[in-house]
Formats: C-alpha cells, sequence, structure tokens
C-alpha cells in the first residue's frame, strides 16, 4: 500500500481541494439538471467552465487528470451512445478532444499564473524583510549589535543553519585564527566552514553553487561587503545544487549582506572621524599649550638675562642692596622657571596612562587669585580682572596645573 503523506500535508491539501471539488459537484448537478434541455455542445462548456474553475486551487498534474476524467466521464454519461465509452469519430470525436485539450490547456495555463503569482508574493516579501532590514540599520547606534538579527533573517529565508564571521573593526593584519575578541561569530559550523568564511572575507567574493568560485563546494558563502572593503563573511550551510530558486535566494541574501556590511562601513568611518576630530582637538590644545608656555618663559628668561648682564657690567658701580635686589629677582625668575618646567612636564605626561595627579580639595578664587598675581606681575600695565560666582564648591584638582 502506499503511504499516505503527513496528517499536516494532508490537511493542507484538503483545505485548498475542497473549493475545487464544490465547483465540479456544481458543474456536474448543472450538467445533469440541464441533460435533454441543450445540445451536447453547451453540456460540453459547462464542463470547460468547471475545469476552469477547479483549476484555481488544484495543481495542474491534479487538475489535468480532473479534466481527463470529467472527460471520459462526460462521455460516458452523455455522449451516445450512453453508458459505453464508443465514439462516433463523425460526430463527437473532435468535441471530446477538444474538452482534453482546452482543459490541459487551462490546467498549464492556471499553474503557470499561480507560479508568477507565488514568485511575485516571495518578491514582494522580500523586499519588504529588506526595507525593514534597512530601516533597523538605520536606527542602529552599532551595526555590530544586528548580527544576530542578520543571522536570524537568513536562517529564516533560506531554511538553512546559517552560520556569521564579521569583523569588529576593519584591520589589514588581523588573519585566520586570530584572537576572537577581534571578530564575532554567530552559528555553529565545523572548521572547514570557518576556514571558507575567513577566505570569502579576504578575498571579497561569493563562493559556492552557483557563484562561478568554487562550484563544487556545498555551502553557499556570502561576503559583507561595503564600498571598497569587506567586513565579515555568511555562510548558507547545505544551499545544494544551483537553481532559478536558489539563485533568487542568493541574490537576495546577499543584498541583506552587503547592507549590513555597508552599515558596519559606515559605522567605521563615523569611529575614524571622531578619532580624527579628538587628535585634532588634543594638537590644537597642545599647540596653545605650547604657546603659552613659550610666552611664559620669555619673561623669566628676559629677567633673569637683564639682572645677570647688570650684574656682570656694573656690579663695580652698584651698592649692596641693588646688587642683593638683583640677585634676588635673578633667583625668584630662576624659581619660576623651575615651576614652569615642573608644569610643562607634568602637562607632556598627562596622555600617559599612569599619570599621577597630586590633586587635592581646592577653592577656586585661590586658583584664579593664583592666575591674576601671575599675569599682573609679568604685565603690570595691563588690567586683568575675574569674576566669579558666589558660594562656589571646592574643586578636587591639581591646582598648580589648573593655574598653569
Amino acid at each position: 500500500m502506499d503511504r499516505l503523506p503527513p496528517l499536516p500535508l494532508r490537511a493542507t491539501f484538503i483545505a485548498r481541494a475542497w473549493p475545487a471539488v464544490v465547483v465540479w459537484a456544481a458543474g456536474w448537478a448543472a450538467m445533469l439538471l440541464l441533460d435533454g434541455r441543450v445540445d451536447l455542445a453547451n453540456l460540453a462548456m459547462v464542463l470547460v467552465l468547471s475545469s476552469a474553475l477547479a483549476s484555481l486551487w488544484l495543481p495542474a498534474w491534479l487538475s489535468a487528470l480532473a479534466g481527463a476524467a470529467a472527460v471520459m466521464a462526460f462521455n460516458w454519461a452523455f455522449v451516445p451512445p450512453r453508458g459505453a465509452f464508443t465514439v462516433d469519430l463523425h460526430q463527437h470525436a473532435l468535441l471530446l478532444g477538444a474538452m482534453l485539450i482546452v482543459n490541459g490547456i487551462i490546467a498549464a495555463l492556471m499553474a503557470a499564473q499561480r507560479r508568477q503569482a507565488h514568485r511575485a508574493e516571495r518578491h514582494a516579501m522580500r523586499a519588504e524583510q529588506l526595507r525593514a532590514w534597512g530601516d533597523t540599520l538605520r536606527d542602529a547606534v552599532d551595526p555590530l549589535a544586528q548580527a544576530g538579527a542578520l543571522h536570524a533573517a537568513l536562517a529564516e529565508a533560506s531554511n538553512r543553519p546559517v552560520a556569521l564571521l564579521v569583523l569588529k573593526d576593519h584591520a589589514p593584519g588581523i588573519r585566520q585564527g586570530d584572537d576572537d575578541a577581534l571578530v564575532l561569530r554567530v552559528g555553529d559550523a565545523d572548521a572547514d566552514q570557518w576556514a571558507g568564511l575567513w577566505h570569502c572575507l579576504r578575498q571579497g567574493h561569493a563562493m559556492g553553487p552557483g557563484t562561478g568560485r568554487h562550484e563544487e563546494l556545498a555551502d553557499a558563502y556570502l561576503p559583507l561587503r561595503g564600498r571598497g572593503i569587506t567586513l565579515g563573511a555568511a555562510v548558507l550551510r547545505g544551499h545544494g545544487a544551483p537553481s532559478r530558486r536558489d539563485a533568487e535566494l542568493r541574490a537576495h541574501a546577499q543584498a541583506m549582506c552587503d547592507q549590513l556590511g555597508q552599515a558596519l562601513q559606515r559605522a567605521l568611518a563615523s569611529r575614524d572621524e571622531q578619532r580624527a576630530r579628538e587628535q585634532a582637538q588634543v594638537q590644537g590644545v597642545r599647540n596653545a599649550l605650547l604657546a603659552a608656555i613659550s610666552h611664559d618663559y620669555r619673561t623669566p628668561l628676559a629677567t633673569i638675562m637683564s639682572a645677570a648682564s647688570s650684574l656682570d657690567e656694573q656690579a663695580d658701580r652698584m651698592d649692596a642692596a641693588q646688587r642683593r635686589r638683583l640677585a634676588r629677582s635673578i633667583v625668584d625668575e630662576a624659581a619660576q622657571l623651575s615651576r614652569l618646567t615642573d608644569n610643562t612636564l607634568q602637562l607632556a605626561r598627562l596622555d600617559a596612562p599612569d599619570v599621577s595627579l597630586r590633586c587635592e580639595w581646592e577653592s577656586a578664587e585661590e586658583i584664579v587669585g593664583a592666575v591674576l598675581r601671575h599675569a599682573r606681575r609679568h604685565d603690570p600695565t595691563r588690567r586683568v580682572r575675574a569674576r566669579l560666582e558666589p558660594d562656589l564648591p571646592l574643586l578636587w584638582c591639581d591646582a598648580m596645573l589648573m593655574a598653569q
């Protein structure tokens, strides 16, 4: 005995076929009611109409088989001599043959239309999936976090096991076998498949059946491509022999992979832009500090040079108080240079990971006051004023660096 199809499949077939059964039953009821009231050709038109309507729900092979069986039953029930399959070649053979051919053509056309409708529906569903996937990536803060969503979407679209290999950062030196901290792996795959993913990532081309590269592979490998770079790869395991439907699926999966690749590239470009902006900002701060430090160095150096040259050239004509005043000026300005040097070295070490600041609770008024005293001492002719909000809280900082 032939095995019956699984229960869910039988239930689905019955749910789809019962409208056709109703159509055939209504058609035969109409032919029986009209028998003797209309001629044989009109009865044949009722049968052809029933066959055309029933083919809307039946598969092509079943619709053609039902049409052929209906023609034979029509011959038995209505074509003289009734109750036999004998056919008058001059009167009825052409009619029965035409009915049989028309039923077959209708079944084939309906099947083709259903296939086109299913293909259009599948294309519309995939287009909607691509649109929704693009919206998800557009709104994603970190596209790398969407690798799991791509894995799920590819598995659902292909109905096959899927694995992904995605670079966390674009670095030309990354090689197969590098630490997993550099790459993100999603899904299960064996050693050969991971090696294939690495090869696909390096080459930037699809591999496997129907791709034109390594056709002998049993799996399809798809790159996650950006503009000019490849940032990952996906494998559809057990892709099978190439076919038109597999080619459409592969093109759809490649489009989804490329969307993630482009989103990753945009994220990398944004990070690179942010790094460049931060470096430019740091460089600008350094240039400003160097300009300020060079200006601060000029005044004590000029004072030291003036006092030293005066002592060297006019020491004999000066009294002891004048010499002590010049010597004290040299000592004070040298101490100021020492503080400037310490501050400069401390500033240079700020980027170091192990920098230690001498932070204490400091008053903002005292820090600003120290800055004002320093500025007025170097340029007594210029009036420098500052205004602070009252009742400011204490600052946890290195007062020397803040003043500098």
